[in-house]
């Protein structure tokens, strides 16, 4: 049901490098060995503004619930997702393959799995579809209609930053004890930024 994308990507490993060899008004047109070092010396003395020149663009599908968490990072960042008040075609949810319990020191986060009956939660869920259709169907304004609609909904945005933004979400939202779901789209992002920039990706990430 999830779904991240790497859509576009601006520069590679060597544009980092030009970016800060450029203070000595210096270019180059392949990478080399000492260029990894350079990527190394730059990151781990928090030098950013050369990872800045190098951008990702992903197209990530994911719960509402999941989408709120995610937009808190906003240095570095630029976010466009889709508006109920704009389109009302038939929502469509999340659901969990497990339902996981209540952590017992600690007011966030969750331990374990719950035996529970997910019945009452398509219960719920196939309500409020019902609801958002009758609404449209006497005239109500999408924007207006959308308040039924739960966090449980799925949404879309394009997400596109700096490989430094992203390897800020990274090293915060990959830790093992960040919400599942959550983590489980940054994990994506983390493989698919790996492979897009290798060098940077690998002393960026903590």
């Amino acid at each position: 049901m999830m779904n991240v994308e790497l859509i576009d990507k601006m520069g590679t490993d060597l544009s980092v490098v030009n970016a800060a060899r450029v203070s000595y008004s210096k270019t180059k047109d392949t990478f080399e060995d000492k260029d990894e070092k350079l990527i190394k010396y730059l990151a781990e003395h928090e030098h950013w503004s050369p990872f800045a020149h190098a951008s990702m663009q992903f197209r990530i599908k994911a719960p509402v619930f999941v989408a709120r968490q995610l937009v808190k990072h906003q240095v570095g960042l630029v976010w466009n997702e889709v508006s109920r008040r704009y389109v009302d075609y038939e929502p469509e949810f999340f659901a969990p393959e497990v339902w996981r319990g209540r952590p017992k020191n600690s007011k966030q986060g969750s331990d374990g799995e719950v035996n529970t009956d997910g019945e009452y939660y398509n219960r719920y869920i196939n309500g409020c579809k019902v609801y958002y259709s009758l609404l449209l169907n006497e005239g109500v304004a999408p924007e207006q209609a959308r308040m039924v609609l739960p966090q449980s909904m799925m949404t879309e945005w394009i997400w596109s930053g700096t490989v430094y933004a992203f390897a800020r979400v990274c090293n915060l939202r990959c830790k093992p004890d960040t919400q599942k779901e959550t983590q489980d789209v940054a994990n994506v992002i983390d493989k698919l930024a790996d492979e897009a920039f290798p060098y940077c990706w690998k002393y960026l990430r903590k």
